[in-house]
């Protein structure tokens, strides 16, 4: 009877200290920081009859996600620890492109796939560099390449690319996507003008 209420013993241990060890490996990681990209406001003089389609931007995979870049060289890539995009980059970019556009004032329509506007041209944009760098002075890259789609024939009517930087002001994970929302803004309006000015 002894050895046997013993062993129950040692197995009822070897139970909580299981119970234990899951209640460990399942502890939840601490919340990651979640951000997002603002739309700027834009001083439009004009106004375009024109109704445009902001499409899904492109990305490579490293892009295509929630995940946030870093580069330390021109050959590698990290992303920001503790930190997230609220949704994947592109259709971040894609909503507040779309906004900043709204924004201008200059646009009879602003809308995107499944809206069901009457389009005049489509808005295409493959994102190439969107990411903090950190050799040589910390700041942040955007790179939109953009092309304005004829949507009634299918002829690109122009295309460019738009580049802009921001240094990274202060230290964390707040300042390297503030740098990231600054150079972004600066794409956006540029991007905004230049589509007035070629439809």
């Amino acid at each position: 009877m002894k050895s046997g209420r013993g062993l129950r013993s040692v197995a009822a241990a070897a139970l909580v200290l299981g119970l234990a060890g899951c209640a460990a490996l399942g502890a939840k990681p601490p919340p990651l920081d979640t951000f997002e990209l603002s739309a700027p406001s834009v001083d439009m003089r004009g106004h375009s009859r024109r109704q445009i389609l902001i499409a899904q931007p492109s990305a490579l995979k490293a892009l295509d996600s929630q995940n946030i870049v870093i580069r330390p060289s021109d050959q590698s890539i990290q992303f920001l620890k503790g930190a997230q995009w609220a949704d994947r980059l592109p259709l971040i970019v894609q909503a507040r492109l779309a906004e900043t556009f709204q924004r201008s004032g200059s646009f009879a329509g602003v809308g995107k796939p499944g809206e069901g506007l009457a389009i005049d041209y489509q808005i295409i944009v493959e994102v190439r560099s969107f990411e903090v760098r950190v050799n040589g002075g910390e700041h942040a890259e955007v790179d939109l390449f953009v092309r304005v789609l004829n949507d009634r024939n299918g002829e690109v009517r122009a295309s460019k690319s738009f580049t802009a930087s921001a240094p990274v002001s202060g230290s964390g994970n707040a300042a390297y996507v503030g740098a990231l929302d600054n150079a972004f803004g600066q794409a956006a309006k540029d991007i905004v003008r230049w589509t007035d000015s070629v439809i």
